[in-house]
């Protein structure tokens, strides 16, 4: 009979995981036995209390080397330090903007429009069990990039997912739609999760093996089964595609991005993003490197179908929103270059490239949340005519994140694709390349056309307002606005720091 092992889990190199897990069960506590008027405070301080706390426990570590905690099921290392890091500053930055409750519902389980409804918001009841929910997805997230085995990193997979389900459908103004969006999340993640256990499945199949290193072994040693490799890889590939909205997969992306609440959108942008590239980075640069012959081809393929796609539709949109989406669809395809690089200056551009695009996400849709009238807030381009000459503030930041976007120079954006192209020529990877700069091209079209339309048009008759932003919405948009310019004047700083601790443990 074998005998019991006792688990070894090193809860300082998990310290900050389960910071953030302790944190979202307090805040579930919370919701069960505090007092209504005591909610609201209570869960923003806790919330950015345990996101702090972990960034520091993340900071406290980074000098540890690279090694494993949990039995193995988790690496720590420079990369993955690196992406927990930047999850956790758009998760702070994003709560700020999330605790300005008038985005949510005031009874989220009554049916829109019903007696029920009508009575919570006359009360002016607040929902807060958006904070714990966000905890628990920040938690899922930031295992996700550490993980290293199928089974872990399917776990963090549902852990990082379920609660985003639930907060797309939490919107203050347009209930029917919140939910709607909802659900087709719901669905577009569970697609996801289906194909990843079955390319799981099979990978398993082809190396007997689990983890990454047994899985990477197999391949290196090319004992197994070739097409269990490869649809292995197909499928596992699939699953998180759908995670990162990569054309084909992106499917009702646009709609729940529509449809959410706009700081849910914002974080789900933005954080989930670096939490699914730093999954596929770590699984293509360590697991599959000795495949590229087999996965490089169609990535490639994707990644032009994706830039192109994503920068041709947003020009029809007339819907912020919407627009914003296909640019996020857009910038998959951008960041997909610096997975097929497949080099050292790849993993270095990706990591950097997610971080100032998820900060400049996040200030977009707190800029979003400010434009509004009698209805809530208006996003229809049309109606933001004119918006520098009425609001100047707003228009000049929501104008530096779109710069950024398209990658003007002394903006993050522009150090961004420098680097991740490089990477992607030094590798020869020539045709993704051509196909990301005319897409940059086309995507500055549309961004340009928006800051025209706010600075060089008259205000339409029906001219929306523009809200005096919170304390709390004011400190989001200026952290994002100052990063934003600043990693694009100086950006060597951040890049050095990065250059000197991402290398992957093998």
């Amino acid at each position: 009979m074998s005998e019991f092992i006792s688990p070894t889990l090193s809860y300082s190199l998990l310290s900050p995981m389960l910071v953030v897990f302790a944190g979202a069960i307090i805040g579930v506590l919370i919701e069960a036995f505090a007092s209504k008027s005591v909610r609201p405070i209570a869960q923003v301080s806790v919330t950015l209390g345990t996101l702090v706390l972990s960034l520091v426990q993340v900071w406290r570590i980074r000098n540890s080397g690279s090694t494993t905690a949990a039995m193995g099921s988790v690496i720590i290392d420079g990369p993955g330090l690196l992406l927990q890091g930047s999850i956790l500053v758009i998760a702070i930055i994003s709560v700020f903007l999330i605790a300005d409750t008038e985005n949510f519902a005031a009874a989220a389980a009554a049916i829109p429009g019903s007696p029920e409804e009508r009575e919570s918001i006359a009360r002016g009841q607040q929902v807060t069990e958006v904070f714990p929910l966000t905890l628990f997805a920040v938690a899922g997230m930031l295992l996700f990039p550490v993980a290293s085995d199928l089974i872990t990193l399917f776990v963090a997979l549902e852990v990082l997912s379920l609660p985003l389900y639930l907060m797309a459908g939490l919107s203050r103004r347009r209930r029917l739609l919140s939910q709607e969006s909802a659900l087709k999340y719901f669905l577009l993640g569970a697609f996801s999760s289906a194909f990843f256990l079955f390319g799981a499945a099979y990978l398993y199949g082809y190396s007997g093996s689990v983890t990454f290193a047994g899985i990477r072994n197999a391949v290196v040693g090319g004992t197994g089964n070739d097409v269990f490799l490869l649809i292995g890889m197909a499928f596992l590939s699939i699953g998180l595609l759908f995670k990162v909205g990569a054309v084909p997969f992106h499917a009702w992306s646009p709609d729940v991005y529509q449809g959410a609440p706009t700081p849910v959108t914002a974080f789900m942008a933005a954080a989930t993003k670096v939490a699914a590239f730093g999954a596929m980075l770590r699984i293509f640069y360590t697991v599959f490197a000795n495949a590229e012959w087999s996965w490089s081809p169609l990535l490639t393929g994707i990644a032009i179908i994706t830039m192109v796609f994503g920068s041709l539709v947003a020009i029809a949109q007339r819907d912020v929103k919407r627009m914003l989406a296909y640019s996020s669809i857009a910038h998959a395809g951008f960041l997909l270059t610096g997975v097929i690089a497949l080099n050292k200056a790849g993993l270095d551009a990706s990591i950097y490239y997610l971080f100032a695009y998820g900060v400049a996400t996040v200030g977009a849709f707190a800029v979003v949340t400010l434009v509004r009238d009698s209805a809530g807030e208006v996003t229809d381009l049309n109606r933001w005519a004119g918006l520098g000459k009425r609001s100047p503030w707003v228009a000049t930041s929501f104008a530096t994140f779109l710069l950024a976007f398209a990658g003007i120079p002394l903006t993050s954006g522009f150090i961004g694709k420098f680097s991740i192209f490089s990477a992607a020529y030094e590798s020869g990877s020539k045709s993704v390349v051509i196909a990301g700069v005319l897409s940059s091209a086309i995507a500055a079209f549309f961004y340009i056309r928006v800051i025209v339309l706010m600075f060089f048009s008259d205000p339409l008759e029906d001219a929306t307002s523009v809200v005096i932003p919170s304390a709390l919405t004011r400190i989001t948009v200026l952290f994002a606005v100052i990063v934003t310019i600043f990693l694009g004047v100086f950006p060597s700083p951040l890049l050095d720091f990065i250059s000197n601790i991402a290398i992957f443990i093998r």
